[in-house]
């Protein structure tokens, strides 16, 4: 019988999830759901000074977001302190581990005398074969690393990558107030989910030798391991701050759509030849290690943005309307209880949905079909709304108000016969149109934008222009 396959996603709740973060999660989810296995959710809230319950909210409201949905957890490491304490316990028994009263100020000046005689800065086993307790200081506990040969991490993405164990240090397991490290909590944790791959940054792999050491010392069956090539900017350093956004919940607050993110974030390191958009059932059929790349990722706004614009297009016009309902609320063009027929709106966003690239653009988009009251790009009004144009709009007035059937195809003939009438051409007329009906010269098709005003709207406004010519 198959294996079952076991990952987990374990986020330190230091901070807001961020976009490489995500991607690792998004990784391991992808990997669970292609091979029908589990998808664990982890929490690794052990840093108590800087660990908060609303970076955790934070972070699941992100992963919520991008509909990376988890069969196992949220689980805490703070409610399992007792359980590493028996590991830590275990090992020192079976004389794996042993009793440090290094304080952290001796070790400080020791790396600094170490660093100024250009020796190892690692620490140097003084406490390793002491015999007695020292009175009066309370130990840490640090595992007993091998002092010779190699370790070696057989990675998915990699290869093999070879570890000296001369050059590991004997790692503090448990400090001297009681609280464990991240290389106890972490193996103790992917032993008692029992997890079969362990899929993270590269910036972990360092700690990989150490962690593999630690399995063994517990006599469990090592996991597998996959270390994803880290994000850059595109000035080819890390990802942060200053190259834009970073945090996926800041993705929402501009508009883009989840689909498009995790599209995009995929598409950092993995590829399916030179196919660029995919569905999700797609992503979950063709995903595999074999087509991750070893080189880093750059992050590129540019390419998201565009592949935003991509799924708004793809979208039904429905869910955008229900989607972009917040946007027009934040962006103050409605209030939060005001009344939109969804399928009036629906049909508004669809004259606008090439044209928009995020969902705040689209929002800002509509102001002018769902705002009572225009605002006048000022040039443009002094342009088209004068003298010129008075007889014209008073006429489409006149001929907009006797209309029986109030559709696209009737005010396309109504405007043909006001044009052919005075001979002029279709922009003379339209151009004035456009902007008494959203206060600019850029629109979608006039006879559109007047059809899902309506006609009582497309009236008033139509007056309300005409008494700006004059």
């Amino acid at each position: 019988m198959a294996e079952e396959i076991r990952v987990r996603f374990a986020p330190s709740p230091t901070g807001f999830l961020h976009i490489g973060g995500a991607r690792t999660a998004l990784f391991n989810w992808l990997y669970a759901r292609n091979a029908k296995g589990t998808f664990i959710l982890r929490i690794e809230d052990t840093d108590r000074t800087r660990s908060t319950d609303e970076y955790i909210d934070a972070i699941i409201e992100g992963m919520k977001w991008l509909g990376l949905d988890w069969d196992e957890g949220p689980f805490r490491q703070t409610d399992r302190f007792d359980v590493y304490r028996s590991y830590a316990d275990k090992l020192l028994k079976e004389g794996k581990a042993y009793y440090c009263y290094c304080s952290a100020e001796e070790l400080e000046a020791r790396r600094k005398v170490a660093m100024a005689q250009g020796k190892s800065l690692k620490y140097d086993g003084r406490c390793r074969d002491l015999k007695e307790p020292v009175p009066g200081v309370t130990p840490a506990v640090r595992f007993r690393m091998p002092q010779q040969g190699q370790t070696v991490v057989e990675d998915l993405i990699r290869g093999n990558v070879v570890f000296e164990n001369e050059q590991l240090d004997d790692l503090i397991i448990l400090r001297s107030d009681g609280t464990p490290t991240y290389n106890l909590t972490v193996v103790v944790d992917d032993v008692d989910m029992r997890i079969t791959h362990v899929i993270r940054g590269d910036d972990h792999l360092n700690n990989t030798p150490k962690q593999i050491q630690l399995y063994q010392a517990f006599g469990y069956a090592v996991p597998k391991f996959a270390h994803l090539p880290m994000i850059l900017g595109a000035d080819k350093t890390r990802l942060s701050k200053r190259h834009g956004a970073t945090s996926v919940m800041a993705y929402y607050e501009m508009g883009y759509l989840p689909e498009a993110l995790v599209n995009y974030l995929v598409r950092l390191g993995w590829s399916y030849g030179d196919q660029e958009v995919f569905t999700r059932d797609e992503l979950i059929r063709y995903f595999s290690f074999e087509n991750v790349g070893k080189a880093a990722a750059v992050f590129n706004p540019e390419k998201l943005l565009w592949l935003n614009s991509q799924y708004i297009m793809g979208t039904a016009p429905e869910k955008l309307a229900e989607l972009v309902r917040p946007f027009l609320v934040k962006e103050q063009i409605i209030t939060e209880d005001q009344p939109l027929d969804p399928a009036w709106l629906a049909r508004a966003v669809q004259t606008l949905q090439e044209r928009a690239k995020t969902l705040v653009e689209l929002a800002a988009s509509l102001r002018y079909y769902v705002a009572e009251d225009i605002i006048f790009n000022e040039k443009a009004k002094e342009k088209f709304l004068n003298e010129k144009s008075r007889d014209l709009l008073k006429e489409l007035k006149d001929g907009v108000s006797a209309l029986s059937e109030f559709s696209s195809p009737e005010l396309e003939m109504l405007f043909k016969a006001i044009v052919e009438k005075h001979g002029v051409k279709l922009g003379v007329l339209a151009q004035p149109v456009r902007v008494a009906m959203t206060g600019g010269t850029e629109s979608p098709g006039i006879y559109e934008v007047l059809e899902v005003l309506g006609k009582e709207k497309v009236l008033r406004r139509l007056e309300k222009a005409i008494s700006l010519t004059g």
